[in-house]
């Protein structure tokens, strides 16, 4: 495996990390807004999400701009 392999690999495993912590934020700070479980639970879906997509437009932004 190249070493721009494994650069991608670790990457992806920070974000997904990043992103489970930014969705057990939102989870938290949810409930503690006195949100019944199912709806702190669809907030942090969201927020997963969000911040999944976030990363990969970013990715493919900063990707197609090295390539010029």
């Amino acid at each position: 495996m190249s070493d721009r392999c494994t650069l991608i690999l670790l990457a992806c495993g920070l974000m997904t990390l990043v992103g489970v912590l930014i969705a057990a934020a939102a989870g938290y700070l949810a409930r503690r807004d006195n949100a019944s479980y199912p709806a702190a639970l669809a907030r942090a879906a969201v927020a997963f999400t969000a911040t999944l997509t976030l990363t990969s437009v970013l990715v493919t932004a900063v990707t197609t701009l090295a390539r010029c």
